[in-house]
């Protein structure tokens, strides 16, 4: 897959289940904290948007588990995003940095709420627009 962004963060010791592997739900926040760094790489501050009105939701998860970070490991997370209608899908991969080794993909649709009902975001489309091409 070809990404158009990526970040770096590691594993804190509270992140993880009594196994000593990250809890599936952590996935969840890498992916939405490597989104908002996006969209600061991108000119949009969420919650600047939301002070406009304008508010990012998502409305689908696909969620797959490969591979298991435990404490201490470093992992790039990254994303490539497309556009079907109304939705921005965000395709997001996790990889463990010593190895590469892909540890988690994500699949996350996000719609966008214009004060309150569902529609196009011209600032999100304006932002993300040489992306989508």
């Amino acid at each position: 897959m070809k990404y158009i962004f990526e970040t770096r963060m590691e594993v804190r010791d509270y992140e993880c289940d009594i196994e000593g592997i990250v809890n599936n739900a952590q996935y969840i926040h890498y992916c939405e904290h490597t989104r908002h760094l996006f969209l600061k790489a991108c000119g949009l501050s969420f919650a600047g948007m939301h002070q406009k009105g304008i508010d990012a939701v998502v409305a689908r998860m696909q969620l797959q588990y490969k591979v298991p970070l435990r404490p201490d490991d470093e992992f790039i997370s990254r994303l490539n995003l497309t556009k079907e209608g109304i939705k921005y899908v965000f395709h997001q991969d996790i990889f463990r940095a010593s190895d590469e080794q892909l540890c988690f993909r994500g699949k996350i649709e996000v719609v966008c709420l214009i004060n309150g009902r569902l529609g196009n975001s011209p600032d999100y489309d304006t932002a993300f627009a040489k992306f989508l091409q």
